[in-house]
């Protein structure tokens, strides 16, 4: 009887003992849209077991905005004896910090000359060549480039960027004349290539400021020098002062061109005189005060207005009344 209850019972022993042994099958992997399989649990992570990600960095780059400053006393001489404290400057109004401050900046120079070879100024071509010569050759240094244009109804470049006075002095032998004068369009295409030069960008003029043959305008030429943030010094021509043929539009164009960009400008009827001149360019690019700053605001108007104030301090130690000459703003764009 005991045998007939162990066989009886065997079945039921032996299946017990595979049940435990075999594993245990994994539940279907939840789908990503429960709702079509409501039989199936969907597991989700709760806030301890969560995984934290980092948080984003966010960079923002803000471009420094130079100024360089010339400081004049009443007579018209640099005054380079101020301090950083001595200055103040604004942005649309609004007082920015400065970044950078340096006197006689020995930032590398870039200079384009651009000489007017039209019919109305060749009488004069020869003075004006020897006082350009004269004033390269002083001024240069092997950190410095000069390059030379010459415009009468076309522009054309006689010498691209060199520190070399020997290759500017054959360029400046092999000027051709012409009949016309595109002068905004001299303006204009010496802008754009110092646009990608680095430090100080200048552009001098020689001309009798009259304009008869550019395709540019007073406008683009303007916006093309302040884009590249190059200062113009425009040495104006007149051989005779109270010739009825002067072109005095043409001046004062040259002459608003020079104060946006915080140049300078210069009359001159003789040798001296454009001698003269170019000392005094080469005098102010010697002790300019470099201003740099990044504008505590990102949003605003495509062009901003700069300005640039001296303490009461600075002009009582220079016991004279000072005069601060800078350009007028910057664009956040580039030349197309």
């Amino acid at each position: 009887m005991l045998n007939r209850f162990a066989l009886l019972f065997l079945p039921v022993l032996l299946a017990s003992l595979f049940a435990q042994e075999a594993p245990t099958a994994p539940l279907p992997t939840p789908p990503a849209n429960p709702t079509l399989y409501p039989h199936i649990p969907v597991q989700r992570k709760t806030p301890q077991t969560a995984r934290t990600e980092p948080a984003p960095t966010i960079s923002v780059n803000v471009k420094l905005v130079s100024v360089f400053a010339s400081v004049a006393d009443g007579d018209g001489r640099p005054y380079a004896s101020l301090q950083k404290e001595d200055f103040r400057i604004f942005e649309d109004g609004i007082e920015q910090k400065l970044a950078i401050f340096e006197r006689e900046s020995e930032l590398p120079l870039s200079i384009a000359m651009a000489l007017d070879t039209s019919m109305s100024t060749r009488k004069d071509l020869p003075l004006e060549i020897a006082s350009a010569r004269r004033f390269a050759h002083t001024i240069l240094r092997p950190i410095d480039a000069i390059s030379l244009y010459q415009f009468s109804t076309y522009v054309s470049e006689a010498m691209p960027y060199s520190n070399d006075v020997r290759r500017l002095d054959v360029a400046l032998n092999h000027l051709r004349t012409g009949a016309a004068t595109a002068l905004y369009d001299a303006i204009f295409l010496s802008a754009r290539s110092l646009q990608q030069r680095q430090g100080r960008k200048v552009i001098v003029l020689i001309t009798d400021g009259g304009d008869t043959a550019s395709k540019t305008d007073y406008k683009e030429a303007l916006r093309a020098a302040q884009i590249s943030e190059s200062i113009i010094y425009s040495i104006i021509m007149v051989p005779i002062e109270a010739d009825a043929g002067r072109d005095t539009g043409g001046e004062h164009a040259l002459i608003q061109l020079s104060r946006d960009t915080g140049g300078k400008f210069f009359y001159a009827t003789s040798t001296s005189q454009l001698d003269d001149a170019f000392r005094q360019i080469g005098d102010e690019l010697r002790t300019q005060y470099l201003l740099a700053y990044y504008p505590t605001s990102r949003v605003g108007a495509e062009f901003r207005r700069i300005s640039v104030e001296l303490g009461a301090d600075a002009k009582q130690r220079a016991q004279h009344e000072l005069y601060v000459r800078h350009r007028a703003g910057y664009y956040n764009s580039k030349i197309e």
